[in-house]
């Protein structure tokens, strides 16, 4: 849940796409070099990508990344894949304007009842 109670318009959310884009490609990087590190450390015992104490440090990055989405007001909905909500409204309903990634822009909006499964093109 975020941390700040925010509705966004889509032109709102649309600004902040760049920076987001920025960021959940971080987080995917991250997230493979951590899963990676893990499946050494379990299998082979040592990793190129470095031993618990960087496991935490990416650990730590990738949790620094989610804290800029919930001070933003974005919800952070999944990790793997990445899915994230801007709360919205749309023609007098609650909306979640929906980027999951892979999208290269945000382009997507589901009733905030429904969730993914009622998602929808914008426009």
């Amino acid at each position: 849940m975020s941390m700040t109670e925010r509705e966004f318009t889509l032109a709102e959310a649309r600004a902040l796409m760049p920076e987001v884009l920025a960021k959940t490609a971080e987080i995917v990087r991250l997230r493979a070099d951590l899963a990676e590190l893990a499946l050494d450390l379990r299998t082979e015992g040592s990793s190129p990508f470095g031993g618990i104490a960087e496991a935490k440090a990416y650990e730590a990055r990738v949790e620094e990344h989610l804290t800029w989405f919930s001070e933003q007001g974005i919800e952070v909905k999944g990790l793997a894949p990445l899915l994230i909500d801007f709360p919205a409204w749309i023609d007098g309903r609650s909306v979640r304007l929906c980027w999951l990634e892979g999208d290269s822009e945000l382009a997507w909006y589901h009733l905030s009842e429904l969730g993914f499964v009622g998602r929808r093109p914008l426009n």
